[in-house]
């Protein structure tokens, strides 16, 4: 008879398992129900198809009979530690790695889950946590992308560096760590060391708008235009309506001379924003300056200066797209004016130099027209 129900368990057990493995937790729950009566074994394999099942609270139950039988069962006390989490029972799991970590002192994965814990609660004492990880092992991977990320956020470029090459020394494909390098490089002016690592991501499969974003910023401050258009037009493979990758590559167009594009790209950028669109205004005005569409970039002058006010060169060049556009001398000198007298105390002197010469001209024209 014993036997007869130890074999029953061993098929609904593997029964329910086989259910698991296929998604159908409901009724690997169902199976696990029917067997009578209930080991640890059971409720350890309830409490994993109640938290797959998203029965968290139920999943709970069973992993906390499993543990007042046997409060020795690390995995399940870890299992269970980790579903305390996801569940928003933060000081619970914070007790229960708290215990765990005094138990085994030498563990550090204890160490590293309270200081995730410490984290989700906004706890200052987080990054020690994770520093003592590293103290129990110097190559968890873990604990150094949070040391790594929190020095990089903090611009301690010289610790973040630190922590992910540490990292990448033992495991030189870890995405994160190398994002982390990456960006440090990039935050460092440092953009032929950031390159490579953008690039190795890309390998990797972790090829983002935002990876390409910051590669092609890389290679745009290189002076390698047309790496840092492709990569530009990456980013926008990944989302077409990123205002910013537009507004760049209408500079980077008109940067390599392609100014159908520039203008393309630097209107859609307009089209997208939703939040005053004064430098973008300004770049397209520069660009039907460049074609010398004076008309259009008199407009879009105008434009940016509806927007901002106190654009200092959009105020300028208003003046000069006027001066080019438009037969009455008159009007153009009121331009001219409106510019000099704004900024005469305060702005660039080229530019005042240039206005208040091209206002003696044209007054001079003037009068010889008079006369």
């Amino acid at each position: 008879m014993l036997a007869f129900k130890a074999e029953a368990q061993t098929s609904a057990l593997a029964v329910s398992d086989s259910l698991y493995a296929v998604g159908e937790y409901a009724e690997a729950i169902n199976k696990l129900q029917e067997i009578e009566p209930k080991t640890e074994r059971t409720y350890l394999k309830l409490a994993k198809n109640y938290a797959a099942n998203r029965q968290p609270e139920i999943a709970l139950e069973n992993y906390k009979k499993v543990l007042r039988k046997n409060p020795n069962r690390v995995l399940t006390a870890v299992d269970y530690g980790e579903l305390l989490v996801k569940t928003g029972k933060l000081h619970s799991a914070d007790s229960l790695f708290n215990k765990l970590s005094k138990k085994y002192p030498q563990n550090a994965n204890f160490k590293y889950q309270q200081g995730l814990i410490k984290e989700k609660l906004k706890d200052s004492t987080a990054m020690e946590y994770f520093l003592f990880t590293l103290g129990l092992d110097t190559t968890h991977q873990g604990a150094l992308y949070k040391l790594a990320k929190d020095k990089l956020k903090n611009r301690q470029y010289t610790m973040a560096e630190h922590f992910s090459k540490q990292g990448l020394r033992a495991n030189p494909n870890n995405a994160s760590l190398l994002s982390i390098l990456a960006q440090t490089y990039s935050s460092l002016k440092l953009y032929k060391e950031a390159i490579p690592r953008y690039e190795k991501l890309i390998v990797l499969g972790e090829g983002t708008e935002f990876i390409y974003n910051k590669l092609g910023f890389a290679y745009y401050r290189l002076g390698d235009y047309k790496k840092a258009i492709a990569m530009y037009k990456e980013a926008l493979n990944f989302e077409d309506r990123n205002s910013a990758t537009h507004y760049t590559l209408g500079k980077l167009y008109a940067l390599t001379g392609n100014l159908d594009k520039s203008e393309t790209h630097l209107l859609m950028s307009i089209l997208i924003k939703k939040q005053p669109v004064d430098a973008e205004f300004f770049s397209l005005g520069l660009t039907y300056k460049m074609q010398e569409k004076h008309k259009n970039a008199l407009e879009y002058f105008n434009k940016a200066l509806e927007e901002n006010p106190d654009h200092e060169r959009a105020l300028y060049e208003r003046a000069v797209a006027a001066d080019n556009y438009m037969a009455d001398h008159e009007a153009v000198i009121g331009y001219y004016e409106t510019y000099f007298n704004k900024y005469e105390s305060i702005g660039n002197d080229g530019m005042l130099y240039r206005a208040k010469t091209r206002i003696s001209d044209l007054k001079q024209k003037i009068h010889l027209a008079e006369n």
